[in-house]
């Protein structure tokens, strides 16, 4: 099998989604085909994080400096990125209290409007791990934002004046929000976090120009509200069959406060006219409570990629990597939308690399699976996927179900935060391999017994983790690396190791350059064929946002938030110092304090004028 990235194959995707603008929002389409704009937070609808300026490139980047910088003002954990959309602006936000910028780019960052949301501050302790935002939308001339609170906001991109909010949850229920919306059609789609505390996961899209709540789709419970036709939905290709198994795969009433927040990234095909999005972990963390009559169930639809339409909500199709999860790896990094060639055949194909320390291909038409391959070595709580059934062979050593509850469960790989966590990967059409950040961690775990009450935490397990031992395919000294991945072949073409776990997006250029951003604060631009680096820059604090490019007034610029926190940053965001709290990460990065400190800013870098 192979993986065809002629120029040829780029140019007929191209006209493919041009074809296609009317399916789209119609003046986002625009802008994402602009090759000087960074108009969503995956760079494309396809979540290719790449882009075609080649200004600053693999004989040039040693020259990148620092054009300006701009501080947030907030000192917890800076997920996402900025966005530019033409208007000579950066737009950038920030984690709780969720403010928004709007940097005049002629001016140095400027500050041209500001926006901050007056939120109940009792949202803070409901966060699971770090009051993180994955990055505003745009189209239409609007920004969207979604707010810890649940609280949806579109603002005039002119002046950041409020055009509309609508309420999508309930933070004393355990509902927050932290994911970056999407919009597709007339439409923004956002989703909730907040599967540590029992609640019940729902995808919901709304009018972008009145608010009004189109369509929602939950995670679990009978059909009409998931919003499946068992008799036309696909699974593996063919249709579900059995009605309700939202319902029926839980033991009685669990599904009401089964998890499965859809907190990550959404992608979407144009042609296909399909959005893509996976659900978070079941709720709670000790299998034993989502067992019937002492037998593991699947507990659907967690950790499942659906396929649905986004004028309707109507499911297409779904797939379940983690049937009856016993280890939290939540399903929710993004699904890559990419053309491959298998078998002389081509594919409409959609890549994943996984929490669980396997690379997805799948068909992005039907849901079947096309490969799937560790690329993780020192996983072990599955040997392998049966390609059959779609489901992984559980290796029940390192099975906490097996084990039992009150039992702790050792050195499992990869940890409950994935080999992968929710940082967005890049695909270069030119090399036609992904690009992403890996944490190379594994961990201990032990499930209690737990009572779920509202708006309390939901986990019933304690963690411990460790850095992958070296005879189980870890690094010395390392817990991280970046990598090269052949989606077709299943393989690492190669890696770089990093001493802390990668939680940056990644990006890669027509510049033949991958760029990515690591805990101690440097931002990094190593060889897209080899990994050899080539570039660094040490920012104020560590990096857990996404490294971005644009062009302005005809200079190709470079631009990334840093401010240390998230889940692998919780012990400094939040003051912790127990090594089981942030569960189990406190323990596992007590180093981290000797490479940096809290604080968001924003860096811009460009190459000095000739």
């Amino acid at each position: 099998m192979h993986l065809k990235t002629s120029c040829a194959l780029a140019a007929a995707g191209l006209l493919a989604v041009t074809a296609a603008t009317t399916h789209a929002n119609d003046s986002l389409m625009e802008l994402l085909e602009n090759d000087d704009l960074w108009a969503t937070q995956l760079g494309n609808y396809h979540g290719h994080r790449y882009s075609k300026l080649s200004d600053i490139n693999r004989d040039n980047v040693s020259n990148l400096r620092p054009a300006w910088q701009f501080s947030t003002g907030v000192l917890r954990g800076h997920e996402g990125g900025p966005l530019y959309v033409g208007d000579g602006r950066l737009y950038i936000h920030t984690p709780f209290p969720n403010k928004v910028f709007a940097l005049d780019l002629e001016q140095d960052g400027r500050l041209v409007w500001s926006y901050e949301p007056d939120q109940d501050s009792r949202v803070i302790p409901v966060m699971c791990c770090d009051t993180v935002n994955r990055g505003v939308a745009y189209a239409d001339g609007k920004i969207f934002l979604n707010q810890a609170d649940n609280t949806v906001v579109a603002l005039n991109a002119e002046d950041g004046e409020v055009l509309w909010e609508v309420s999508n949850g309930d933070h004393t229920q355990g509902e927050t929000m932290t994911m970056s919306p999407l919009v597709v059609h007339d439409k923004v789609i956002v989703g909730v976090s907040g599967g540590e505390y029992g609640i019940r996961g729902h995808l919901t899209a709304y009018d972008i120009e009145t608010g009004e709540m189109a369509w929602r789709g939950y995670s679990q419970g009978p059909d009409s509200e998931v919003l499946i036709d068992p008799e036309t939905t696909l699974m593996m290709g063919e249709p579900i069959g059995e009605a309700d198994l939202g319902v029926t795969t839980w033991p009685d009433g669990e599904w009401e406060r089964g998890g499965g927040a859809p907190w990550g990234w959404v992608t979407y095909d144009p042609e296909l006219d399909l959005i893509y999005y996976g659900t978070g972990n079941p709720g709670t963390w000790n299998p034993d409570q989502r067992a019937i009559d002492g037998e593991p169930a699947d507990n659907k639809w967690g950790i499942t990629v659906f396929a649905r339409d986004p004028s309707t909500g109507e499911t297409k199709w779904v797939y379940q990597k983690v049937p009856f999860d016993e280890w939290d790896y939540d399903g929710v990094n993004e699904n890559v939308l990419i053309d491959v060639e298998v078998d002389g055949e081509m594919r409409k194909g959609l890549s994943i690399i996984d929490r669980t320390g396997f690379g997805f291909l799948m068909d992005r038409e039907t849901g079947e699976l096309i490969t799937v391959e560790k690329f993780a070595p020192e996983t072990n709580w599955a040997t392998h996927y049966d390609m059959e059934t779609g489901r992984p062979v559980v290796d029940e050593e390192f099975s906490p179900f097996t084990q039992g509850v009150n039992v702790n469960t050792t050195d499992i790989c990869p940890t409950a935060m994935g080999a992968k966590n929710m940082q967005p990967s890049s695909f270069s059409p030119e090399t036609g391999l992904i690009y992403a950040g890996i944490n190379r961690i594994c961990m201990n775990y032990e499930p209690f017994e737990t009572d779920y009450v509202a708006g309390q935490p939901y986990v019933g397990a304690t963690l411990t983790m460790m850095p992958a031992p070296v005879e189980n395919g870890g690094m010395e000294g390392r817990m991280g690396s970046f990598i090269a991945w052949d989606p077709v072949a299943g393989e690492v073409v190669w890696e770089v190791d990093e001493r802390f776990a990668v939680w940056s997006g990644a990006l890669t250029t027509a510049g033949n350059l991958a760029f990515y951003g690591t805990l101690e604060g440097y931002v990094k631009a190593v060889d897209i064929d080899n990994g050899e680096e080539l570039w660094r820059f040490k920012t104020p604090s560590g990096i857990i946002g996404n490294v971005n490019t644009f062009r302005h007034e005809g200079k190709q610029y470079i631009a990334v938030l840093s401010g240390v926190g998230g889940w692998a940053g919780i012990g400094l965001a939040a003051g912790l110092e127990d090594p089981e709290e942030g569960l189990g990460a406190v323990g596992v990065f007590s180093a981290l304090s000797d490479y940096t400190e809290l604080g968001g800013v924003l860096t811009v870098f460009e190459l000095p004028d000739a």
